[in-house]
């Protein structure tokens, strides 16, 4: 891939994912490559017309703990990374999808929450190796997001939703946050481990938060050792600070909810 992405002065690969619509087309069922939401982790939540693309596959590509979780879904070869080696996985996922094969690149939850820069990197691999624009096609999933607001009670059309789980510059994210707090219910996707749930509830208090306010903090969500605190802002933004695991008491699989 060439000029790689600085997430700190851009170009954004979020940017270059959301630049233009789909294409319209009658359906998207020999689209060459998808990028695919599986869910928040439990596999009861992996839709139909996901587990679609995944069956008919011939290469599929993600960071190692997504594609673990649909293995047993897939016939197809499963090229899989960390952040170190991401750039050299999608390289040669995007060479075979150039020549001819089902690509499906698979992403936690929604693509269209928290996986766009993601979705960016796969379409603009796929793009230089078939040397034009190639028709990639989103299946949305069941985010961790929409569970958290069930488990939460906290209508969608009531809350801001904001996403601090990506690379590079939060201003714009946090400004939305300190904003809506005490107007709408939040709903925010931490980024591990910089911006965990303490950390943001004491931004927010700085802000004008409600230091009573009530908080959940919502990990694992649909898995089997799911579990949800339950504290005021103010209790929450006690455990704020750090930037490593040992830092926080929760998990970098976490939603933070702030109830108005």
């Amino acid at each position: 891939m060439t000029d790689a992405y600085d997430l700190d002065s851009g170009p954004d690969p979020a940017a270059y994912a959301a630049d233009r619509p789909e294409a319209p087309r009658g359906g998207d069922s020999d689209a060459t490559v998808h990028a695919v939401g599986i869910g928040p982790g439990n596999p009861e939540y992996l839709v139909p017309r996901a587990e679609r693309a995944l069956r008919e596959a011939d290469v599929v590509v993600g960071f190692e703990t997504v594609v673990d979780l649909v293995r047993d879904r897939t016939d197809a070869d499963c090229l899989t990374c960390g952040y170190r080696d991401e750039a050299d996985a999608l390289a040669a996922f995007a060479d075979r999808v150039a020549g001819g094969e089902r690509g499906v690149a698979v992403l936690m939850g929604d693509p269209n929450h928290s996986g766009y820069q993601f979705v960016g990197k796969v379409e603009r691999a796929v793009d230089e190796a078939a040397g034009g624009t190639v028709d990639l096609r989103v299946v949305p999933g069941i985010s961790s997001i929409q569970v958290a607001a069930s488990r939460a009670r906290t209508p969608m059309e009531d809350a801001a939703f904001v996403t601090l789980h990506k690379s590079g510059d939060l201003t714009d994210g946090l400004d939305r946050l300190r904003d809506a707090v005490g107007k709408r219910h939040l709903l925010v996707l931490p980024r591990p481990y910089d911006w965990m749930p303490g950390d943001i509830a004491a931004d927010l208090l700085e802000h004008g938060g409600d230091p009573a306010a009530e908080a959940l903090v919502c990990e694992r969500l649909t898995r089997d050792d799911e579990r949800i605190t339950r504290a005021t802002l103010g209790e929450l933004a006690e455990g704020g600070g750090g930037d490593d695991p040992d830092d926080s008491p929760f998990s970098d699989l976490s939603v933070l909810v702030v109830r108005r």
